[in-house]
């Protein structure tokens, strides 16, 4: 990039920060007054992510030259000021998301010892830092961009690197962190961090950082298949996610699959589940999770017969195997049901157009997703399924038709149970002149919701009649 637009990039981002933190202005002019040594610094995702064209989001400041001490003092002028972080090295202001810090050096080992220290260097900072991409800052005073590990130069090339491989080792949270940077950038590390991908330690990681990071693959990530196939290349993906590895190289009918084995269809499926447009980053979390476990059943069903290769009942055996993926790396295990009603059903779509099924059929499966999943959502999951089939393995298909998942959403509509199941015709108002509320009530409005499903029932009178007459004919 050349140095022109180098300095526009820096001028638009801090402007940026200006416009959405005014104060920090004010704050430069306080520190620098107090010490003409003083250096801030922009530092962390906001510079990498100026440089993608990406929006001003939180903001880190490092302050040079200025002790720690003194730096709370002068933050005092705009408010009450906490001190965040176990050894005490960042302050942050109440109501503005800004964390101011002092540079530090980290000691060795799992819990280093983290020192403060207001007169490193930018190379001695930087060092620190994870990849080269995020060891970048912009002095605020003077307007510079620091790259003292040529991270702009890999921002362009679409690179991972490590500025320092002996301080990224000591930090195993820092190998899934490559792994969801590759889903969220579609950057490729270089041949050295594949090697330290591959020997470093990962144990003493806690639960809730690993679901974190699977969060941002899956959530923020563009192409997931990237982060999963970084897990397999590094050869951790056994370890991980057995579950998940059983499927390389699992065969598949090619008639139905000519992607290849399983865990191909896997990635293309989650990279077009990523693809779809969501209401809130919940819906799109299930959908990626659903897509990554969907045929998790497979390495359990899958058979040769009659020289065809079938995986009757994977729906069926996926969930236990989902199940275990989603303990490991779900970061909201309420939604666990969401993702398995996903799995165990999704290819009854398919099922009950080929089968001509009736309203009953439909209405029964609205039923069982409920309330979690919708008609809507499973056909979604089926889409994503399907777009998994591209031989070129470029990633999942786009464009193509689907008349049997077309026929299921325009069934499932016209018999009212595309978004939520048929409503009761009967409830416990309407049969308090018969009994009073209790479980011999709950039991006559469940009998009377399956004969509503099954015999198309729209009429209260009438339904109820027919219950009391099934009722008794039972007696």
């Amino acid at each position: 990039m050349n140095s022109t637009k180098v300095v526009q990039i820096v001028q638009k981002v801090m402007q940026q920060i200006y416009d959405q933190f005014p104060v920090i202005e004010k704050i430069m002019n306080d520190i620098t007054l107090f010490s003409s040594d003083a250096r801030l610094v922009i530092v962390g995702g906001i510079v990498r992510d100026a440089f993608l064209n990406m929006p001003v989001k939180d903001l880190d400041i490092e302050v040079y030259g200025i002790s720690l001490q003194d730096l709370e003092t002068i933050l005092r002028k705009y408010g009450v000021v906490r001190k965040m972080g176990k050894v005490f090295g960042v302050l942050r202001i109440d109501g503005l998301a800004v964390d101011f810090s002092l540079p530090r050096t980290d000691g060795p080992g799992r819990k280093p010892l983290t020192v403060l220290n207001q007169d490193l260097d930018y190379q001695q900072a930087f060092a620190r830092r994870d990849l080269t991409v995020n060891a970048m800052g912009i002095d605020l005073i003077s307007g510079q961009l620091i790259d003292p590990f040529g991270g702009l130069a890999d921002l362009e090339n679409k690179v991972l690197k490590v500025p320092n491989k002996d301080f990224f080792k000591e930090d195993p949270l820092r190998y899934f962190r490559v792994m969801q940077f590759m889903a969220r950038f579609e950057f490729v590390p270089d041949a050295q961090l594949y090697e330290i991908g591959k020997t470093m330690d990962l144990s003493g990681l806690s639960h809730e950082r690993i679901t974190e990071e699977f969060y941002k693959l899956l959530v923020l990530g563009k192409k997931p298949s990237l982060g999963l196939q970084w897990l397999a290349d590094t050869g951790r993906l056994k370890k991980i996610l057995p579950e998940l590895y059983a499927l390389i190289g699992l065969e598949q009918d090619k008639e139905w699959h000519p992607e290849g084995d399983v865990f191909e269809h896997t990635k293309q499926a989650v990279d077009a589940a990523a693809l779809q447009e969501y209401n809130n980053d919940q819906d799109r979390y299930v959908m990626t999770l659903a897509a990554l476990c969907h045929d998790l059943g497979k390495s359990e069903a899958t058979q040769h017969v009659d020289g065809r290769i079938r995986s009757l009942g994977h729906d069926v055996k996926g969930v236990g195997l989902a199940q275990k993926v989603l303990a490991v790396i779900c970061k909201v295990q309420s939604l666990e049901s969401h993702i398995t009603k996903l799995v165990r059903w999704h290819m009854t779509p398919f099922s009950l157009v080929k089968n001509n099924a009736g309203s009953a059929a439909y209405k029964r499966l609205a039923l069982r997703l409920a309330p979690e999943i919708s008609c809507a959502e499973l056909g979604l999951l089926v889409l994503c399924d399907k777009s998994g089939r591209n031989p070129s393995k470029t990633g999942p298909l786009f464009e193509f038709k689907e008349p049997l998942l077309e026929k299921f959403l325009a069934q499932a509509e016209k018999y009212g149970v595309l978004y939520q199941p048929e409503k009761p015709v009967l409830t416990g108002k309407d049969l308090c002149d018969l009994m009073a509320p209790g479980p011999e009530m709950g039991k006559f409005l469940k009998d009377a919701y399956a004969m509503q499903i099954e015999h198309g029932i729209v009429d209260k009178n009438e339904l109820k009649k027919r219950v009391i007459q099934c009722k008794k004919s039972l007696l």
